[in-house]
């Protein structure tokens, strides 16, 4: 049996190939969305004076980071209906289902990333805020804040597209993304090269532009500790 090239060219431009690249996008957005919310209140924890609030955030992140995260998709998609009856009503789809274990996951790895950035800025930074007269909340938001992003960049472009890979995983909840779709696929025709070789493809145009663009934004502008976006100029000569 040789490589259909019909085949894979009518994989490749179907509808169905398309909605599941579609899918596969929107569920690790609004996954790490969601995540990077909740890791940065998690972060907050783990670096917080308290040790109740330290505890807590430090077992999120222990727990989230020692189990596997099909594991978790399983239980919410499986096991919640038998503990949960609302989780029977038709809203939850397996959608829902996979954003929600992707999502309380990442936030885990999130929330690391997060902490780490805080911590790189200066304490003098801190000291120097407070000393001008900016109370605690306006010295995270206009001072601390503006800086942790640019050292949290890098590391949250990878961990988005690192998420957009492990959407493939919702195949076992029934979450018709790229990977499933190419999975049915083979199941009526056997045409297991053309289907996933279409699936490789979509695969690797959207990570090459995920890629991109965040070089673009990491090379485009600079932060400062004012919050704003300044664009990179280009030194003039004389």
């Amino acid at each position: 049996m040789t490589f259909d090239r019909e085949i894979f060219l009518d994989a490749l431009t179907s509808s169905e190939f398309l909605h599941g690249a579609w899918l596969s996008v929107a569920l690790a957005a609004v996954s790490m969305i969601f995540a990077t919310v909740l890791g940065f209140g998690v972060a907050l924890m783990r670096i917080s004076k308290g040790r109740t609030l330290r505890a807590v955030g430090g077992g999120y992140v222990w727990f989230f980071r020692a189990i596997p995260t099909l594991l978790v998709l399983l239980i919410i998609w499986n096991a919640g209906p038998q503990l949960f009856p609302g989780l029977r009503e038709n809203w939850f789809t397996p959608f829902i289902a996979a954003f929600l274990g992707f999502a309380v996951v990442e936030a885990a790895y999130m929330a690391e990333i997060l902490r780490s950035a805080l911590l790189s800025v200066d304490e003098g930074q801190h000291l120097a805020a407070r000393a001008i007269g900016l109370p605690p909340h306006l010295v995270l938001l206009k001072v601390v804040l503006p800086q942790a992003v640019k050292v949290a960049l890098p590391p949250t472009g990878n961990e988005f597209i690192a998420m957009l890979k492990y959407t493939s995983l919702a195949s076992v909840i029934s979450l018709r993304e790229l990977l499933t779709t190419a999975q049915v696929g083979v199941s009526v025709t056997f045409r297991y090269a053309e289907y996933y070789s279409a699936a490789l493809v979509y695969y690797l145009v959207i990570v090459s532009a995920l890629m991109g663009a965040q070089s673009l934004i990491e090379r485009r502008y600079r932060w400062v500790s004012s919050g704003a976006l300044i664009p990179r100029k280009d030194p003039v000569s004389v």
